[in-house]
């Protein structure tokens, strides 16, 4: 073991001011404030026996704010390292690799860290400490002692569907390293794009690594831009070049190779690895694609020849393998696949991919290496040393930590940040799903489900960046930014959902640095969110910004806010249809993007409902509640105003609080087979006095919901009832021809109301 001790000097100050907590992000476990203040220095004069890596990357990053000079003197120099000797307890090497304290008083700065990792954080948090206080140049005494809870703190970055440059790679390597993430994942291939050069099948990136078209704007639109894609991916010598770069950052690069779905790209180069004969080509839409890697000999050779290769490169000790949704319906229909399920006793095509990723597994592991996958990996049995990447939800990660498997918990509810992060009104187009970043900051990784002994399965966090609607790496900077923030203080394991307003200002305060780096980050933070609330027998609308309240001005009129419309003073009052604009201004100018929200009001708005199934966590914003606020869902934005139910129906009570005549029901569905939803194959209305004898009214049938394209309006005759139950059935089983097939259907609802 070896600790590095390092020391300012400076002009004493013995001024004690009151001091407010220091801007860093991830926020350190312990944090003593002390009297008096560091003064900066103009130059700092440095050993030149620190480590030269580490040091060189803090000079760097602070590039002409201060000023250094190297010496190989051991008096007057104002950075020092000095080793401890060996404590006569040994600690543990892996537990407190990335362990450090700092020490700052008016005199010097010292450092201690057992290992060069801990050192590299260490000075992650000074540079954040120089930056802050770049123009005043006085840091407060302050004692830091830290170190993070989980050892996977990680953010994946897909280059399939758009690919980005070594130096764009290289720029998102260093935004993880300044906020002490370690983790880079990188997925190099899927239908759309196979991005690594393997030596052995050049056809891979000949071929597979270019597209002719791709599809733009929203899904539902179904348009193509018509121009070809590619041949985009790097060199061997390229990701060389990318994991020096890393390493020198202390951050690890996991390489994604997926299969046994999202194979199109590898089968366009080697169709024979298919179950088919072809011809293939790489995938020029999003989603999910029947033809997928057959489990044969010629298959497994292929793979294992690609992974020979990605090892040989990547120093990682996980390779991801992906798994995740891989359609069975080659499978079914392969004479091959068949007799391989009778031969080796397999249940089903679940069992053969168990077979498939077992297979792998026991390949990867002859190799020193262990597989990482998608929690779909845990289909007919987990292979016996693979660790599961929790993102349908997190079953997969408490089922994992159960039977004493790894976990990296990155549920997409809160660690997608394809997601829009604001309103989607107001938002670039994005995949879907409403994902802010307060509700980033308020997630936590260990599972409920869990004791102490099984939690400890539980490697970390990660977010993921899928790039379907990312078309530049701004836009990418736009989509982490600064959500990343968000995931490095859970990550770190002092994300404290209760004081979110503080984390708030603090990531305000690093917009700065950000602005310095011309970093593209999103500025949602300072657009007013809305949020509807139940008032009586009706709803209101609460608005929220991250600044001053009265700076928010509001029309109801449909007219654009200015600075001399309404000054908002509470939540608004909606009691008929109408439209709610509103903006933030400061100083009298438009701060903000101006928010418009539309009402339409039946009279179910605001009544109590209940749902006998939750939606999916990705798509629950609001709850129930949602389906009475008054907001008709838009179908080109999977946002914040429906509800997203995976193989589920959705069997809505609405009290509507006395007796009411009635004589339309309305609703919408959404049908999108690229994504797996599908409109509703029924629906029954329901009515009754009591909320328990319910009378059924009116039932449609899938027919009537296909003609109506899923806007369901349907006259009911006179009614006169107290309780008013919807059942709309989910299209179940997703049949074979359709993205998806034998997975379940989605079913969204938006929502219901009576006139």
């Amino acid at each position: 073991m070896r600790h590095f001790l390092f020391m300012f000097s400076a002009i004493f100050s013995t001024v004690f001011h009151a001091q407010k907590k220091p801007d860093l992000i991830p926020y350190p476990q312990s944090v003593t404030m002390q009297e008096g203040r560091f003064i900066i220095p103009e130059t700092l004069i440095l050993n030149d026996k620190l480590p030269k890596e580490e040091t060189e990357y803090f000079k760097k990053r602070l590039g002409s704010g201060v000023k250094f000079q190297n010496s190989s003197k051991t008096e007057g120099i104002h950075l020092m390292y000095m080793p401890f000797p060996q404590p006569k307890i040994p600690i543990h090497p892996e537990e407190d690799k990335e362990k450090y304290t700092i020490d700052i008083s008016p005199q010097k700065i010292f450092i201690t860290s057992n290992t060069r990792q801990g050192y590299f954080l260490a000075l992650q948090t000074l540079a954040q400490l120089f930056e802050e206080h770049k123009e005043d140049r006085e840091i407060p005494a302050l004692r830091i002692e830290d170190q993070p809870k989980f050892a996977w703190r990680g953010m994946h970055l897909d280059v399939c569907r758009h690919f980005f440059n070594v130096d764009e790679v290289k720029q998102y390597i260093d935004y993880l390293a300044m906020y002490k993430l370690n983790t880079f994942h990188w997925h190099l291939t899927d239908d759309q794009g196979w991005r690594i050069e393997i030596k052995k099948y050049p056809k891979l990136t000949q071929i597979g690594s270019k597209r002719k078209e791709s599809m733009i704007g929203a899904y539902v639109d179904n348009t193509f831009d018509g121009k070809p894609y590619g041949p985009y991916f790097y060199t061997q010598e390229q990701i060389k070049d990318v994991i020096k770069y890393a390493q020198q950052r202390h951050i690890t690069i996991v390489p994604e190779i997926e299969m046994p779905g999202h194979a199109l790209a590898a089968l366009s180069a080697y169709p024979e690895l298919a179950c088919t004969k072809g011809p293939f080509e790489a995938a020029t839409k999003w989603g999910v694609f029947d033809d997928v890697f057959c489990p044969k000999e010629e298959t497994f050779t292929f793979l294992e020849n690609v992974l020979d290769e990605v090892i040989a490169l990547f120093p990682s000790q996980y390779i991801h393998i992906g798994g995740d949704e891989c359609p069975k319906t080659r499978w079914k229909e392969c004479a091959h696949c068949q007799e391989l399920i009778k031969k080796n006793n397999l249940k089903d095509e679940h069992g053969l991919q168990s077979y498939f990723i077992q297979r792998i597994e026991k390949y990867v592991n002859s190799k020193g290496r262990k597989i990482i996958g998608w929690d779909e990996i845990l289909e007919g049995g987990l292979a016996p040393n693979a660790a599961v990447m929790s993102w349908t939800g997190v079953n997969g990660g408490i089922e994992a930590a159960k039977s004493s498997h790894f976990a990296v918990m990155t549920p997409g509810a809160y660690c997608y940040f394809d997601h829009y992060q604001g309103d989607p009104q107001s938002e670039p187009n994005a995949f879907g799903g409403f994902t802010p970043l307060d509700k980033v900051h308020s997630y936590n990784p260990i599972p409920a489900e869990l004791n102490a002994e099984q939690a400890k399965y539980i490697l970390g966090v990660q977010a993921n960046l899928w790039t379907e609607y990312i078309m530049d790496f701004k836009q990418v900077q736009y989509m982490i930014f600064p959500r990343l923030m968000a995931l490095s203080e859970v990550g770190w394991g002092t994300a404290d959902p209760k004081n979110y307003k503080e984390f708030e200002r603090r990531v305000i305060s690093q917009f700065k640095v950000l602005d310095k780096m011309k970093v593209n980050y999103a500025k949602s933070i300072y657009n007013i969110s809305g949020k509807v609330l139940p008032a009586g027998n009706g709803i209101s609308y609460e608005l929220n910004v991250s600044q001053d309240p009265k700076g928010i001005r509001y029309t109801t009129d449909g007219t654009e806010p200015s600075i001399h419309s309404q000054v908002y003073q509470g939540p608004i009052a909606v009691s008929k249809s109408l439209t709610v604009k509103s903006a933030y201004f400061e100083d009298g100018k438009l701060k903000s993007a101006v928010s418009s929200q539309e009402f339409k009001i039946s009279k179910t708005t605001g009544k109590k409902i209940t749902l006998e199934q939750q939606p999916s966590e990705n798509y629950s914003f609001g709850g129930a509640f949602t389906l009475v606020d008054g907001i008709i869902g838009n179908i080109r934005q999977l946002g914040k105003t429906w509800l997203g139910f995976q193989g589920k129906d959705v069997v809505a009570t609405i009290d509507l609080g006395q007796k009411t005549n009635f004589s339309e029901v309305y609703f919408n569905t959404l049908e999108n087979k690229g994504s797996w939803i599908h409109l509703a194959k029924s629906a029954q209305i329901f009515v009754s006095d009591d909320g328990k004898a319910f009378k059924m009214i009116k039932e449609i049938g899938k027919d009537e919901i296909q003609n109506s394209k899923g806007k369901i309006k349907l006259n009911v005759g006179n009614q006169n009832a107290e309780y008013i139950k919807l059942k709309i059935e989910n299209a179940g089983i997703i049949p074979a021809g359709n993205p998806g097939a034998d997975s379940k259907a989605w079913l969204f609802v938006d929502e219901i109301g009576i006139n």
